[in-house]
């Protein structure tokens, strides 16, 4: 810890932000000590979650330890388990979804588009739950560093058929983007 916050103390005039991502941060018990030791830095905080905590991530927010939230969404709610292969309490992504609607602070939604795992209907069925938030980003899957070694054998979609589904996804939201084309 002493090396990371004295690697941050000497870049406080060339950084305005540390990213706290990296399979779930919320399920992390320190990670509050960590927050506010970045926060006392005057450094911005954006966060990463996949939305399973929302008691968490609303103290966070309570506390004003984070300015900037990114929720990768997997799947419409009911194929969540099918597509993440996990238990997944679906009351606990509404709930974190509605916070960060509500949270008065910076944040979009993303989506990796996986071909086989999530096509255009999932598109619209992600937009109708997330309807009338700021900014959905849907996120090129690449084939690399996979839990599963099965999906690097997946061809990613191509241009025109990611901009198909942005354009599946644009009237749901006020800002649609691509991301890794």
């Amino acid at each position: 810890m002493d090396y990371f916050l004295s690697y941050l103390d000497s870049r406080k005039d060339w950084l305005e932000g540390i990213c706290i991502s990296g399979g779930e941060p919320l399920i992390h018990e320190d990670l509050e000590v960590l927050l506010k030791l970045i926060k006392e830095r005057n450094f911005r905080v954006k966060i990463d979650t996949n939305g399973s905590f929302p008691l968490r991530l609303e103290e966070l927010i309570q506390n004003k330890l984070i300015d900037h939230i990114a929720m990768d969404i997997k799947a419409p709610l009911e194929r969540y388990q099918e597509v993440t292969g996990s238990e997944v309490r679906e009351e606990g992504i509404v709930r974190s979804i509605e916070l960060i609607k509500n949270s008065g602070l910076e944040y979009y939604f993303r989506t990796t588009a996986v071909p086989g795992l999530v096509g255009a209907e999932d598109i619209k069925r992600i937009g109708e739950m997330l309807e009338g938030a700021k900014l959905f980003q849907l996120q090129q899957f690449l084939p690399q560093n996979t839990l599963d070694r099965h999906y690097l054998q997946k061809k990613p979609y191509s241009r025109e058929e990611l901009q198909e589904l942005a354009r599946i996804a644009e009237p749901y939201f006020k800002e649609t983007r691509i991301e890794g084309i």
